[in-house]
């Protein structure tokens, strides 16, 4: 037997125990520890540059990227479209307010907005919707008596429940044919990308200062 094999399938399985109790991106088994070997080899091999439209005209990977992930976007809303028609749901972010307010607990109207990466007015027209559909309530908080706090109600996790299988199925449709191991890399991504933008997002910059506030952190 080759013991220095051996020790080096030691070594790596500690790595990957190591790694994976920090990330939780694989099963914490044979099958996890496959998956983060191969993982991990296709990182270190070179990256072969894909094709894409207007690649021979000088078209850049930063206006590709920003076009497919404005296209993935529309293509959720469409699926979620699909996954409340005929309910009395009227928008995607009808639902996403109400599943925040599930996963989360009360919170300030500005909370759920932000959490929401959206503007004050259009935050304000959806929450006053839920409202008046008995779905969500609102109070006085408890800690500042000049802003409200808002809660689903029992009424709001019945609609929540009765449209919660279809909406499953419009969030899995959305990462289509990936492996799982392509969704943990795409996931690592995408959570990078959002740790750039979201502090830049949170500074509540007017539309005019934004574009040049951010183009100092790069």
């Amino acid at each position: 037997m080759d013991f220095h094999l051996l020790k080096d399938i030691i070594d790596l399985m500690w790595e990957f125990e190591n790694s994976n109790s920090k990330s939780n991106l694989f099963p914490n088994d044979l099958s996890g520890f496959k998956q983060w070997v191969i993982f991990n080899s296709s990182k270190s091999e070179s990256i072969v540059e894909p094709d894409w439209e207007g690649k021979e005209n000088g078209r850049s990977p930063e206006s590709v990227i920003s076009t497919f992930i404005v296209h993935m976007n529309r293509y959720a809303k469409n699926y979620s479209k699909s996954a409340i028609y005929g309910s009395d749901f009227s928008t995607q972010e009808d639902f996403i307010y109400l599943i925040n307010l599930k996963a989360f607990g009360e919170m300030t109207k500005m909370e759920l907005i932000k959490r929401n990466i959206q503007d004050k007015p259009v935050g304000m027209q959806i929450i006053n919707r839920l409202i008046s559909q008995d779905w969500v309530q609102q109070k006085d908080s408890e800690t500042d008596k000049r802003s409200k706090v808002i809660n689903i109600t029992s009424k709001g996790l019945e609609a929540l429940d009765k449209q919660m299988g279809k909406i499953r199925q419009a969030t899995n449709i959305v990462s289509g044919d990936l492996s799982h191991i392509e969704k943990m890399e795409l996931i690592r991504l995408l959570k990078k990308l959002n740790d750039f933008h979201h502090p830049i997002y949170c500074q509540n910059l007017e539309p005019e200062e934004l574009l040049n506030e951010a183009l100092k952190t790069t």
